[in-house]
């Protein structure tokens, strides 16, 4: 994958959008579809009058609890879920959520390297060319993340990090480059 620039301002106020949106949507659509479903399926007030009428009936010393929608709470959350995931889905490739997409692939592949990290780093101090252009691509696009998510914390053990990289590249007499990442090089380790 090809480390792009991003613009952090544009990327920053069209996440918050995404966040937004994703969260509106998603109160609205649970909110619509449970009250669809209990509307559909539910027989709560039919229980309900039961149970008023039979309120001092007990059995075995308990009180009847009356049926909840719940389940149709649950399955409104759940159908809401897959149509934000749908919506989100259907909008990857447009022009405003670009950055943000991309930044959400990056953490994806910075995820699988990190399960992976220790066997990468030990195959990087023997010189292995694949482990060293993973490592120099994971702390490139680490440094890249955490500035844009302005996660300045660790940033300088980051810097430290890919300049260890860079040495055991140079010593190494190699060239290499982030942009040589495939995520296919993942799958020796």
């Amino acid at each position: 994958m090809q480390l792009i620039d991003i613009d952090k301002a544009r990327y920053r106020k069209h996440l918050n959008i995404v966040i937004v949106g994703f969260i509106s949507s998603l109160l609205v659509m649970s909110l619509l579809f449970g009250t669809i479903l209990i509307s559909w399926f539910s027989n709560v007030s039919e229980v309900n009058a039961l149970v008023e009428a039979a309120t001092d009936v007990i059995t075995d010393g308990v009180k009847a609890e009356p049926e909840t929608n719940f389940k149709y709470n649950l399955l409104g959350v759940i159908l809401a879920l897959l149509g934000n995931a749908a919506i989100l889905h259907s909008i990857k490739n447009s022009e405003f959520f670009k950055e943000v997409y991309y930044v959400w692939q990056v953490k994806q592949l910075q995820n699988l390297v990190y399960r992976k990290l220790k066997k990468i780093k030990l195959a990087a101090k023997e010189g292995e060319e694949n482990a060293l252009i993973i490592l120099s691509f994971y702390y490139q696009s680490q440094i890249q993340i955490y500035n844009l998510d302005d996660n300045t914390i660790t940033l300088s053990s980051i810097e430290q990090h890919l300049q260890k990289v860079n040495d055991m590249i140079a010593t190494s007499h190699l060239t290499i480059d982030a942009a040589q990442f495939e995520k296919s090089l993942l799958a020796s380790y």
